[in-house]
C-alpha cells in the first residue's frame, strides 16, 4: 500500500527538487471540495488546485462531457484537422468577454502559454517591442512569463539573464505604503528613463494579483491605464488566469472596474481540471499574426475544449457567479470575527472581491510586520486538522482561499471551522 511517507521518498528520489510541495499527502481521489489521501484520510479543500476548481473536483456535467469526446477522439491538432468544440467554446467566449467590438479567441495549454502568446500578439499588432508589467504580479515560469513576473524568489533565482524590454511599475497596496499616484508616477518615470511610449506594445496587469497576494487593482489605476493605454496606443492585457470564470464575483475579474481591456488571458478554472488556456481580443489586434505564426500541438484539445463548454453550462445553471459573493461574504465575516478574538495569530488586511478571498499574517496585533514562519506554521496545523490552504504574498504571509465555489454551505462551514482552529494562537 501507498503511504503520504514512502510517496514523499519516492519523489525525493525521482522528482526535481524545484517542483516543490506545499501539502506532502498524496491525493487518491476527490469530490467537489473534498479530498481523500493515499491512506484514506478526508480533506476539505480551499485550495482548488491554485484556482482550477471553480467548478470543484470532477462536476458531473464535465466529467460526462469528456466521458463523451472520449467515445469520439481524443487529439487531431487542431492546426491539421480541426473540430466544432474548439470553434464553439471560442464563440462562447467571444460573446460575453468584456471587450470592445467583435472578438476573436485562441486556445492553448497553460495558463504560461497564454501569456507568451498575448505578447506575441501584442508586438505583432503593434510593431512594438516594449511590455509594463507591476512588482508582485505572477503571470508563469517560462522564461519570458518569468522577466514579466515581478516577482524575485522563488521564480527567477539562478535563471538570468531574463529577456529583455521587460518593464515593472510598483502595485498599489495600503499596507505597503503605494498608492495608485505612486504607480502612475512611476510608469511616467519608465517612460522618461527607460523606455518611450511609442515603443511600448502592452501594459499587463492582474485584476487581482494572484501570487502577489490577492491584491485588488484599484478601480481608479485601472481607469488611468486605459486612459494612458488608448494616449499611446499601447494594448491593455488583462491577466485573468486566476481570476477568471466567477471567482470574483464577476465572470472576469476586470468587469468590477468597468475598464474594457484589448486582450484577456485565460486558464486555470477555464476547463475544470483539463489543460486549457487562452487569449481573447478585439479581432483586429488577434488577426495580426500570419497564418502559422499562432498555435501548438496540443493546444485546445478536444477534451479540454468539452469540458470548457460543460464548465460555462455549470456556470450559467448553478448561478456561480451570484455564489461566489454569498461565499465570499460568509469567509470575509468569519474573518472580521476572528480578527477581532486575542487569543489567534493576528491577522489583517482581509480582502477581495467575491470568493477570491485572503488575509495576512503579521507579528503584532494593529502592526504590519509580515510573520512568514506562522504562515507557514498555520498551513501545517490546519492540514493535520484536515483542511488545505495555500500562502502567497510578496512576503509570503498571506493566506488565500480558494473553495470551489460548488463547495455546500456545510462543508464550508467545517473548513473555516477548521481554519480557526489553525489560527488558534
Amino acid at each position: 500500500m501507498s503511504t503520504n511517507t514512502n510517496l514523499q521518498a519516492r519523489h525525493a528520489a525521482a522528482v526535481p527538487r524545484g517542483v516543490g510541495i506545499t501539502h506532502p499527502v498524496y491525493a487518491a481521489r476527490a469530490e467537489n471540495a473534498e479530498l481523500w489521501d493515499e491512506e484514506g484520510r478526508r480533506y476539505v479543500d480551499f485550495a482548488g488546485g491554485i484556482a482550477v476548481l471553480n467548478t470543484g473536483h470532477r462536476h458531473p456535467k464535465v466529467i460526462a462531457a469528456v466521458e463523451a469526446q472520449l467515445a469520439r477522439f481524443t487529439h487531431t491538432c487542431f492546426q491539421v484537422t480541426p473540430y466544432e468544440s474548439y470553434i464553439a467554446l471560442a464563440e462562447r467566449l467571444n460573446s460575453i468577454a468584456p471587450i470592445e467590438g467583435p472578438s476573436k479567441t485562441i486556445f492553448l495549454t497553460t495558463g504560461a502559454e497564454a501569456l507568451e502568446n498575448a505578447v506575441k500578439i501584442a508586438r505583432a499588432a503593434t510593431g512594438r517591442p516594449g511590455i509594463i508589467t507591476f512588482a508582485g504580479g505572477y503571470h508563469g515560469r517560462t522564461l519570458l512569463t518569468m522577466a514579466m513576473t515581478g516577482k524575485v524568489l522563488p521564480y527567477k533565482r539562478h535563471f538570468a539573464p531574463m529577456p529583455a524590454e521587460i518593464y515593472h511599475a510598483p502595485f498599489p497596496f495600503e499596507p505597503f505604503g503605494v498608492t495608485v499616484a505612486d504607480s502612475l508616477r512611476a510608469i511616467d518615470m519608465l517612460f522618461r528613463a527607460d523606455i518611450e511610449p511609442s515603443r511600448v506594445a502592452a501594459i499587463l496587469i492582474e485584476p487581482v494579483q494572484g501570487e502577489g497576494g490577492f491584491i485588488p487593482a484599484p478601480t481608479a489605476l485601472l481607469v488611468a491605464l486605459r486612459q494612458l493605454c488608448d494616449k499611446h496606443g499601447i494594448l491593455l492585457i488583462a491577466d485573468e488566469v486566476q481570476t477568471g470564470f466567477g471567482r470574483t464575483g464577476k465572470m472576469f475579474g476586470i468587469e468590477h472596474s468597468g475598464v474594457k481591456p484589448d486582450m484577456i488571458t485565460i486558464a486555470k478554472s477555464l476547463a475544470g481540471g483539463f489543460p486549457l488556456s487562452g487569449v481573447i481580443g478585439r479581432a483586429t489586434v488577434m488577426d495580426a499574426p500570419e497564418p502559422g505564426g499562432l498555435g501548438g500541438t496540443y493546444a485546445g484539445n478536444p477534451l479540454a475544449c468539452v469540458a470548457a463548454l460543460a464548465v460555462l453550462d455549470v456556470i450559467e445553471s448553478e448561478k456561480l457567479v451570484e455564489r461566489a459573493n454569498v461565499i465570499g461574504a460568509t469567509i470575509t465575516s468569519r474573518l472580521h470575527r476572528i480578527a477581532a478574538r486575542n487569543d489567534v495569530v493576528p491577522i489583517t488586511a482581509i480582502r477581495g472581491p467575491g470568493a477570491m478571498i485572503a488575509f495576512d499574517i503579521v507579528k503584532d496585533r494593529g502592526g504590519y510586520v509580515p510573520d512568514a514562519d506562522q504562515t507557514r506554521a498555520v498551513l501545517a496545523r490546519a492540514r493535520e486538522h484536515g483542511l488545505i490552504l495555500l500562502s502567497c504574498g510578496v512576503n509570503a504571509n498571506a493566506i488565500r482561499l480558494l473553495v470551489p465555489l460548488t463547495v455546500s454551505d456545510a462543508i464550508l462551514e467545517e473548513g473555516l471551522s477548521v481554519l480557526e482552529v489553525a489560527l488558534a494562537a
